[in-house]
């Protein structure tokens, strides 16, 4: 008797080691080659492609080179209205950032499953949004620590803060300040798994009704479907707005150790 197959929509989540690379490991650590790896990867050389083609420098400059400045010219505006002119120096970090984050959205909604290329959002993963926030946040301990020295912790008392509450607030703000990297990192990982939960869900129930008959694809799979090309476009925006977010933030975050309000 046959059985019927279930979706499982965190099954898309999985980190699977690649090219035979199953019990690689260093110093007891497994060192495999994932899929979230490679994605990484792609990721990176897309936007190492991104900038390259838009660095011809042409007196009437090109779509690609126009798209790259706008880009480019986009993170500075932010930055400067953020951080001011001291922003300009963390340009090529948060540009890279904002761009590298919007590949990964982006190339993981790609339908390239219709020619049996699985994508992996590794943004989907806290692991990975993780490790990105961390570094944002060092960069903030790393400018902040060397710019004002121990100084650095009067950002954790705001100006004109009561003496007998400084402990409190001190605590308060440092707690705040400590708490950044994992809701940066959590936000990101967040959306962008929950959207991919949802598309799953929704196609399971697609092919469900399908399977069932001619009344439950009209009753079922019709509306799902149109539904998951809704929810698709809406991804494609929670791309785009995660990746600006995550940048915004970062930025935010650098103006604190730049500036300490």
């Amino acid at each position: 008797m046959a059985t019927e197959a279930k979706v499982d929509p965190m099954h898309q989540f999985t980190i699977e080691p690649l090219f035979g690379t199953d019990h690689w490991a260093l110093g007891g650590f497994n060192i495999a080659f994932t899929n979230s790896a490679l994605w990484m990867l792609i990721s990176a050389v897309v936007l190492y492609a991104f900038m390259l083609g838009g660095m011809k420098r042409e007196l009437v400059p090109g779509r690609w080179q126009m798209m790259v400045e706008t880009m480019t010219g986009f993170i500075e505006n932010m930055l400067s209205a953020n951080v001011g002119k001291e922003g300009r120096k963390y340009l090529p970090y948060v540009f890279s950032l904002f761009m590298f984050i919007l590949f990964a959205n982006l190339l993981g909604l790609l339908p390239l499953g219709l020619v049996g290329v699985h994508p992996f959002t590794f943004t989907s993963h806290f692991t990975a949004t993780g490790v990105l926030a961390i570094m944002s946040f060092a960069i903030v301990l790393v400018v902040g620590f060397w710019k004002h020295g121990f100084h650095f912790f009067s950002l954790f008392v705001p100006h004109g803060t009561p003496l007998p509450m400084i402990p409190l607030i001190f605590v308060i703000e440092l707690v705040s300040f400590l708490v950044r990297p994992f809701s940066l990192g959590l936000r990101l990982f967040v959306a962008m798994m929950a959207g991919h939960v949802l598309l799953e869900v929704l196609s399971s129930f697609v092919i469900g009704g399908a399977n069932a008959g001619a009344f439950f694809m009209g009753l079922v799979s019709i509306p799902s479907f149109i539904l998951m090309v809704a929810i698709c476009a809406l991804e494609i925006l929670v791309a785009g707005i995660q990746a600006y977010v995550f940048a915004l933030l970062t930025s935010l975050y650098i103006n604190d150790a730049e500036h300490l309000h």
